[in-house]
């Protein structure tokens, strides 16, 4: 049984990228939603996600089937937080599912963009943070105009994407299977979407390519469906609508 903590759809891009890669695998998990209600070691979030990880953040991913771990002396369920070790332990667990490229020089290079994202880009995480429900052009168009560091990652994300693309032929970054680095890539293309960042075609057209995967649609409506507004999430705003 695998179990998957995740915090508000309309706000948390870690969160979003192990449940749409899991929800487009088809592999069967328990979804378990801890709001943000602050981030203060007091709050019921940091309480409840501080019980189960050490960094107290999400997402975290429970697995309960009864294997021994391997570890001496330890039982009972693993408990696997940062997205990035979650997607590595899916693709373990699930093999049959491709979750990386079959190809190593190609399985190679997804792993490179992932890592690249999970370290970088911070510029534009900080600048334009995820918020599903939003649509800020006018701050969009005010952060490029205003922080370069944003231009540089929005210039390298465009050289990234449009460079597997044309490589690999599409529709995905790596081909034609929907896999990890996708599912990573997700919440930037959200992002893009809810500040219309300028992009050219095959980028835009890869951003929209991707908000119609089954899976990143479902997450997309269920954080529509939150009517939730903290307004430590949002900047750039004092109410939702």
């Amino acid at each position: 049984m695998l179990q998957l903590y995740i915090g508000n759809k309309n706000y948390s891009s870690w969160s979003m990228r192990p449940w749409v890669l899991m929800t487009d695998a088809a592999i069967p998990f328990t979804e378990v939603k801890v709001r943000f209600d602050a981030f203060t070691p007091g709050s019921t979030f940091k309480r409840t996600m501080g019980a189960l990880v050490p960094t107290g953040k999400v997402p975290a991913l429970v697995i309960d089937d009864g294997v021994d771990d391997g570890v001496a002396g330890s039982s009972g369920p693993q408990v696997v937080w940062d997205t990035l070790a979650i997607a590595e332990t899916l693709a373990e667990r699930h093999p049959d599912r491709q979750l990386w490229p079959a190809d190593a020089a190609r399985r190679a290079l997804a792993r490179s963009l992932c890592a690249e994202m999970h370290s970088g880009f911070g510029a534009l995480r900080n600048a334009c943070p995820m918020n599903i429900e939003a649509r800020l052009p006018e701050i969009g168009a005010r952060v490029l105009a205003e922080q370069p560091a944003v231009q540089a990652d929005l210039a390298r994300i465009v050289a990234m994407w449009t460079g597997c693309l044309e490589r690999f032929g599409g529709p995905w970054l790596f081909g034609e299977r929907f896999g990890i680095a996708d599912a990573y890539y997700a919440p930037v293309a959200s992002r893009l979407r809810s500040y219309a960042l300028p992009v050219p075609a095959p980028v835009a057209d890869y951003i929209e390519h991707i908000h119609q995967r089954p899976s990143v649609a479902a997450w997309v409506a269920d954080a529509l469906a939150e009517h939730d507004f903290l307004d430590f999430e949002e900047p750039y705003r004092t109410s939702r609508g």
